[in-house]
């Protein structure tokens, strides 16, 4: 815990005093960029992945990356979701997997969560992918299961997401876009699924031209 203070006061002392003006502005109020769903596991860190600052995404955290479908209950996904779509008209929704992540080992195995009721209840909510990735293996044996699980989830939870009624909405119109990732911790790959590949492959090839010109624009 002294470290994390002492995190505190360093903050407070030199990366605070460095972009003071930014702090200030955010101070008014926020308009994210996007909307960025991803895992509770502690090796994922958002702003560094995508090299962005506080402001520019409004973060989503759960084990799993888990989107309940819409229904009448509340909870802390659907109303944030609600929000973020609604209120703040976040352009993007990223829904972003990653490689080990514990919460699909335990959907791959759930009745080993005997003694974690409630984790054992909200992976129920990745259990389509988990069938989906058992019948995909079943005729691809060389596949990696928690690999395939874990990119499954990620369009099964997209999938969740496009019944929420903002998201739903702003879908039709133009309003919104959705992008599933997959995040690999060892490497630092980030692989954006593809529709018309049917397949995740690299950020850099999926968005092309937007980002070359970014990469160029960030190099100038």
């Amino acid at each position: 815990m002294n470290k994390i203070a002492a995190g505190v006061v360093k903050f407070q002392g030199e990366a605070y005093e460095r972009r003071k003006e930014l702090f200030q502005q955010l101070a008014e109020g926020q308009s994210p960029e996007a909307l960025f769903i991803t895992c509770s596991d502690s090796r994922i860190d958002p702003n560094l992945l995508t090299q962005t600052s506080p402001g520019e995404l409004f973060i989503c955290r759960n084990a799993g990356n888990i989107v309940p479908p819409h229904t009448n209950h509340t909870g802390a996904m659907t109303a944030s979701i609600e929000f973020a779509v609604g209120a703040l008209n976040v352009p993007h929704i990223i829904v972003c997997g990653h490689s080990g992540c514990g919460a699909m080992q335990g959907a791959m195995n759930i009745d080993s969560l005997a003694e974690f009721p409630h984790v054992r209840e909200w992976l129920n909510f990745a259990r389509a992918a988990r069938l989906i990735a058992e019948e995909k293996c079943a005729s691809a044996p060389q596949a990696d299961p928690l690999t395939l699980l874990t990119k499954e989830n990620i369009l099964l939870q997209i999938a969740h997401l496009k019944t929420h009624p903002y998201v739903a909405a702003r879908l039709a119109m133009g309003k919104v876009q959705i992008h599933g990732w997959y995040y690999d911790i060892a490497s630092g790959d980030v692989l954006a699924y593809n529709e018309a590949a049917s397949d995740f492959i690299p950020v850099i090839a999926h968005y092309r031209a937007p980002v070359g010109d970014m990469i160029h624009h960030r190099r100038s």
